[in-house]
């Protein structure tokens, strides 16, 4: 018995019917013209606007004791990055780190640490250590190094604690503070380099070819948005922007733009529960999207899927001239 249906041997049999001349040059030669005019003139009229860069530098500026507020968190290891856990470190603290599992089954563990990060080191000490000619802060960070993790992080809470009184967009950071050791010239020092452009020259170093990798200025950014919310100066970007997860998602452009169509199922997803109310709901739209694509993968195989196309008259509306002189010739 052949395991062909009568259908797929119409479909695999020569063609029989009426022929035309056709030129493929021809025809792809205008639609490419088409298309090419099409793109410019439909990128001038619709184009999303060119926002500037957010940057460390236009952070500090624009809020100084922000900028300190999340610096003091990077330093005592607080910030979201620094208990975030795998894949930059090792925190496992349930109720601070970002792992995310499905059912049993955590993905970020598996891997491990991948891009390890210590945010006291990477964000603010050794950054402070290129500064040259400094010897008050050169003693400050031996001194801060040098001593144990309770005294660091006593420093770091009776800082922060002065500085809570101020609001994010003050430029009053305190230069001294009794009881907080070596932290308040570091924390100076730090806004200083920070709003000169120098921290964000020291966060895209790179021991690799590329040197454009903004990993580290993206996550410290970021902690602003954990520890501030829409008060922190990149959550006012963000809100301006309509940019926050509630609106778009991960796939918004700049302004009031939807973003790229082919991401538009993907966001949906964390729009709709269980997804949207999740501390897992990243790993969760991703392994609905991966069964989604797997399914797509092996629809030409899928019995009763495969045949949909056929069974729609869809392709008779695409073709209805060709079906129309069939039946005609039919039914002479």
């Amino acid at each position: 018995m052949s395991r062909w249906s009568d259908s797929e041997k119409l479909y695999a049999s020569p063609w029989v019917g009426p022929q035309r001349h056709y030129d493929i040059l021809k025809e792809a030669t205008i639609a490419f013209l088409v298309v090419l005019v099409l793109t410019f003139v439909l990128a001038i009229t619709f184009s999303s606007p060119d926002m500037p860069p957010v940057t460390v530098q236009a952070w500090a500026k624009a809020q100084p004791a922000g900028f300190v507020d999340i610096a003091i968190s990077e330093l005592n290891r607080t910030s979201n990055s620094a208990t975030y856990g795998p894949p930059y470190n090792n925190s496992d603290n349930p109720a601070t780190d970002g792992i995310q599992t499905l059912g049993p089954v955590s993905i970020q563990k598996i891997l491990g640490v991948k891009y390890s990060l210590n945010t006291a080191q990477d964000f603010v000490l050794k950054p402070l250590s290129t500064l040259p000619g400094d010897p008050a802060l050169s003693a400050a960070i031996a001194e801060f190094e040098q001593a144990p993790t309770s005294v660091q992080d006593h420093w770091a809470s009776v800082y922060q604690a002065k500085l809570s009184k101020e609001p994010l967009s003050s430029s009053n950071v305190p230069a001294a503070v009794p009881g907080a050791g070596p932290v308040p010239e570091l924390m100076t020092k730090l806004l200083s380099m920070a709003q000169s452009g120098g921290l964000d020259a020291q966060l895209l170093t790179s021991s690799s070819f590329y040197t454009t990798n903004y990993t580290r200025p993206l996550m410290m950014i970021g902690d602003s948005w954990k520890a501030q919310g829409t008060a922190s100066y990149w959550g006012k970007i963000v809100g301006s922007q309509h940019l926050s997860g509630g609106q778009w998602g991960v796939m918004n452009e700049t302004g009031s733009w939807p973003g790229q169509p082919w991401l538009w199922l993907y966001t949906m997803l964390y729009q709709v529960p269980p997804m949207s109310v999740s501390a897992n709901g990243d790993v969760e739209v991703a392994a609905i999207m991966a069964v989604l694509s797997i399914a797509l993968l092996f629809v030409p195989v899928i019995p009763g899927v495969r045949r949909i196309p056929e069974k729609l008259p869809l392709h008779r509306l695409i073709w209805k001239r060709y079906y129309r002189d069939q039946e005609v010739t039919e039914s002479a």
